[in-house]
């Protein structure tokens, strides 16, 4: 059975069960880990998408687990921002304090109106959305996908959710609509910011049109923008000019 809880902790570089690496940082293990680990096979998600984008969540949102931490930084922001602050008002700190959100608030998943199953897999689906707003998985790099899902050990669920997801045609109308809260709008598109480093003109331009149709201010986007960035380490082989992980 599906669990889209774990997905979403996969989606985020959780760590592999049994060691004290994610998924995002032994990209060319990862085959070979699921197969030694079956345990560890959801984590496959992040690289077989592609989201990995050269800088990982750091290790405050890893131990809080993908709904907490989302909703963590999805509240911050949206406190930070109703509470007039700007988003550069003091420097981040290498890793900034991350709470999971407070219970019986808006943010908090126990409170999500559609129960956080299905609240869980709306933010894999956004996080997925974002992975391909480049435009750069076609038909032929689904094959490699499913090839790679094939081998990994994944279970069969979570193999067939993903190569749906990645063969259907981005329904945005959808994915808007089933945020159904003020705070979900929120946490969909701290979701999606997490997915990618938009570093090119059609990822930039999606997050700006997911903004646009959630209903979101710009100040509250750059507040979200400000705190994910803060939330987000780049990889020691960043800082050494070597490439980060590619596609496939």
């Amino acid at each position: 059975m599906l669990d889209p809880k774990k997905l979403l902790d996969d989606l985020l570089g959780s760590k592999i069960p049994g060691t004290e690496t994610t998924v995002r940082e032994k990209a060319g293990q990862a085959a070979q880990m699921a197969r030694d680990n079956p345990l560890a096979a959801g984590a496959l998600a992040a690289v077989l998408l592609g989201t990995g984008p050269g800088r990982k969540v750091t290790g405050a949102a890893v131990r809080l687990g993908g709904l907490a931490a989302i909703g963590g930084l999805a509240y911050k922001a949206y406190q930070n921002y109703k509470n007039g602050q700007q988003p550069a008002d003091a420097p981040a700190p290498a890793e900034p304090e991350l709470l999971p959100p407070p219970a019986g608030t808006d943010f908090h998943p126990s409170q999500a109106p559609q129960g956080e199953h299905e609240f869980a897999l709306m933010l894999v689906r956004a996080m997925i959305a974002a992975a391909r707003a480049d435009g750069r998985i076609d038909d032929e790099e689904r094959r490699k996908i499913g090839e790679r899902l094939a081998a990994s050990g994944m279970n069969s669920e979570a193999e067939e959710f993903l190569k749906a997801e990645l063969a259907a045609p981005l329904d945005l109308d959808a994915l808007v609509a089933s945020a159904r809260t003020e705070a979900q709008k929120v946490e969909l598109y701290t979701a999606s910011r997490l997915a990618i480093e938009p570093d090119t003109r059609a990822e930039r331009g999606y997050l700006d049109l997911l903004a646009g149709r959630l209903g979101l201010p710009d100040e509250l986007v750059d507040h979200i923008e400000a705190t994910v960035s803060a939330a987000k380490t780049t990889p020691a082989s960043d800082a050494t000019g070597t490439a980060p992980n590619p596609r496939w």
